[in-house]
């Protein structure tokens, strides 16, 4: 059984424990810490209606990684201390497991990677939009080869939260900070991970440049207007990037969170033989969705239809990915996609192996925030990425050997134990 600690008790930390407490013969919570006194108790009274013991309470994060009674620690605190947290675990040969966000410096990625480096500890992101239905099943399908040569992709962030980030702004969360001062891709990996890894970034591919523009900003400020505490805000309704990778595709990422709309994270993947799009719940797969091309005998098309999607769900029974299918998640945990990736993480700690998101594809994805933010300042010229893994992503880089990796397609073992 893995000990855990969690640094960060706030709202996103209260969700997970729900889906911990599903998991308490896999992981005990062995300690707790918080910089806000008022938020510890409730918090771990918590446990007493589980029939859990209580964890440890520890002044601040690097006391709580030394402690010998922690193996990993989870971190769900806010956006700007994830990786300096990340870096003191694993300094103390621990693994390190922090919610999503961009980054605020290169810098503090270097950081991060020589910490996974001199330290012994690991780290892996919580994205767990990776373990999507949809996004798993998108995977396996390139994986087989039925996109054909992936070509184009896209993802983004587009959710309508103009009301919340107005009032966080005034208050001075974080959140709303970013979005009052910066005008970058604030939050890029919900879209931006798996699509990652269809494209196998750092593992033979790489991102090599980007370009970003961002619009007027009208959403936040009206909001702001409305609930009576008007502002001016840096960060434009819709900030448009698009990425160049070292084998010739293309993505294009979208950030809007300040304008009405339904919630998208706007995923598509574009092949010489199929197209998925996320927006549509649907695939077009050559030989699977209704055939456009009538040929005749010579193979001459001889009249055109217009394609039809195929809906997603029609493509669960015969193209489900493994890690879904026998992991049956019974939605617990956004969906049912915080069970998969806690799993994935605590497999890795418990073993010492590489995560299926490591150092690397956190640093490059992560890393777009920062990148995003200079493009925009200089009126969308291009910005070479960094070469975080340092030359090893021409070689296939490191891929995990974990059941819950995203990098081959696997038939995990149910047996397992975590």
């Amino acid at each position: 059984m893995l000990k855990l600690g969690i640094v960060g008790l706030g709202a996103r930390s209260g969700g997970l424990l729900y889906t911990l407490f599903k998991m308490k013969d896999e992981v005990r919570i062995t300690a707790v810490c918080d910089t806000r006194q008022e938020v510890i108790a409730p918090y771990v009274e918590r446990f007493d209606k589980e029939g859990l013991p209580r964890p440890k309470i520890c002044s601040g994060h690097k006391e709580l990684a030394a402690l010998p009674e922690v193996e990993a620690v989870l971190i769900t605190t806010s956006w700007n201390s994830h990786i300096g947290i990340a870096r003191d675990v694993m300094l103390q040969g621990k693994y390190a497991g922090f919610e999503v966000g961009g980054a605020s410096s290169l810098e503090e990625l270097w950081e991060l990677v020589r910490a996974s480096r001199q330290g012994g500890g690991q780290c892996m992101m919580l994205e767990n939009c990776c373990y999507g239905r949809d996004e798993l099943m998108a995977l396996k399908l390139a994986r087989l080869g039925y996109f054909g040569e992936i070509i184009h992709c896209g993802c983004g962030y587009e959710h309508d939260l103009a009301w919340k980030l107005a009032e966080e702004a005034e208050t001075g969360l974080e959140r709303g900070t970013h979005n009052w001062k910066r005008c970058a891709d604030l939050y890029p990996t919900h879209g931006l991970g798996p699509i990652a890894k269809i494209l196998r970034i750092n593992r033979g591919n790489r991102f090599l440049s980007m370009v970003s523009m961002a619009s007027k900003a009208r959403g936040l400020e009206l909001a702001a207007e409305r609930d009576g505490i008007p502002r001016t805000f840096n960060e434009g309704d819709v900030v448009t990037s698009i990425i160049k990778c070292a084998n010739g595709e293309t993505i294009e990422l979208h950030h809007c969170v300040s304008l009405p709309r339904p919630y998208s994270r706007d995923c598509k993947v574009q092949g010489t033989k199929g197209t998925w799009l996320e927006d549509v719940k649907g695939m077009f797969i050559e030989g699977i969705s209704p055939n456009p091309m009538a040929p005749d005998e010579e193979g001459r098309p001889t009249r055109y239809t217009e394609p039809q999607w195929t809906p997603v769900k029609e493509l669960y029974d015969r193209f489900e990915h493994p890690l879904w299918r026998n992991y049956n998640p019974d939605g617990i945990g956004h969906g049912g996609m915080d069970l998969p990736v806690l799993r994935a993480f605590f497999d890795a700690a418990k073993r010492r192996i590489t995560p299926p998101i490591d150092v690397y594809d956190c640093a490059a994805w992560m890393s777009v925030t920062v990148l995003s933010e200079r493009s925009i300042a200089m009126g969308g010229a291009p910005v070479a990425f960094p070469d975080f893994t340092n030359g090893s992503w021409i070689c296939q880089g490191q891929v995990s050997d974990s059941p819950w990796q995203l990098d081959e397609i696997v038939e995990p073992s149910k047996e397992r134990e975590f």
